[in-house]
């Protein structure tokens, strides 16, 4: 994939203008708020539809209860906060609720990582994929960029009628993918191409793989990297298909090691085409209240931490 000029924007921005203008093509989406509308970027659809958006203040079970009652009248509701109460305090609710009826409700899981920052451990959505991903029926998704959020909203609404959850951040990252590359749930992503390793990323830590992946091109080690925006249904052919290409990888998550990205591909591959793996992101422990980008270094989640651990696996590698 050739990567445009770079710019930073909020992958929550590209939520919020996602959400505007895929309700003008579409009548029936519902934005519903959690009292925190403007900081998950849902302001830009209410700004837009003032009388199809709604604030229930901070009450998320309800939240979900009212979504599942305007799904099954037809409506394609909208709602986000925070993912660490969209997912965590709702779970329940999204289970039942949402999750047994097969409803078409999109989750907008916003301010997720450590990259939230000053907002510390409380705030820091660390755990959202692997408790959404253990749902039935539920489809997670995590976009890369601002753009590749923007379309992931479209394909929300276009491509499944059963419950979502999309993921993604609060600050300003690299906005690096075309607007018009296609985004299709469940298919994965190769942005290089290499044969030594594949480097398997989602999120914002697409990004940094990329940028591993240039370094370790100067130390002449060939990387593949792919980007995962489908945690589930996750796309166990291209998984399959990289690591017998490469016969080694690693992954990269802004999220816990433990039920992430990294266990996903490590489901697949046992079953499938054992090789060896390392797994960056962070490990079994909370954030805490810091600048974002020393954040992302402190917890090992930048470049030169995807580079070491493409080292080691390599070492591993028969």
């Amino acid at each position: 994939m050739k990567i445009k000029k770079t710019e930073y924007k909020a992958t929550r921005i590209g939520f919020g203008e996602g959400l505007r203008d895929i309700a003008k093509q579409n009548t029936n989406i519902i934005g519903i708020g959690a009292d925190i509308s403007s900081s998950v970027s849902m302001n830009i659809f209410a700004d837009e539809f003032p009388d199809k958006f709604f604030s229930f203040g901070i009450a998320e079970q309800n939240i979900v209860a009212v979504a599942a009652g305007l799904s099954l009248g037809g409506k394609i509701p909208f709602f986000s906060t925070y993912g660490v109460f969209a997912a965590l305090r709702a779970t329940d609710q999204i289970r039942i609720s949402l999750c047994y009826n097969n409803l078409h409700v999109i989750i907008g899981g916003a301010h997720a990582g450590i990259s939230v920052g000053a907002d510390g451990a409380t705030h820091q959505a660390l755990e959202d994929i692997a408790i959404m991903r253990a749902l039935p029926n539920m489809t997670v998704l995590s976009p890369c960029d601002a753009n590749q959020t923007y379309n992931a909203v479209f394909a929300a609404v276009e491509q499944i009628n059963s419950p979502i959850y999309l993921r993604f951040g609060r600050e300003p990252m690299p906005n690096f993918t075309h607007k018009n590359l296609e985004f299709k749930i469940g298919k994965g992503q190769v942005f290089n191409e290499g044969t030594d390793l594949t480097i398997i990323a989602t999120g914002h830590m697409v990004w940094e793989a990329l940028e591993a992946a240039k370094e370790l091109q100067k130390q002449k080690i060939s990387v593949k990297v792919i980007n995962i925006h489908t945690i589930k249904p996750i796309d166990k052919e291209l998984l399959i298909e990289s690591a017998k290409q490469t016969g080694a990888v690693v992954t990269a998550e802004e999220h816990q090691i433990i039920g992430g990205l990294g266990a996903a591909v490590a489901e697949v591959l046992s079953q499938n085409y054992p090789v060896p793996i390392e797994f960056v992101g962070v490990n079994d422990r909370f954030g805490e209240s810091g600048n974002p980008d020393e954040l992302m270094i402190k917890y090992g989640l930048k470049a030169t931490n995807i580079i070491s651990a493409c080292k080691t696996v390599l070492l591993r590698k028969k």
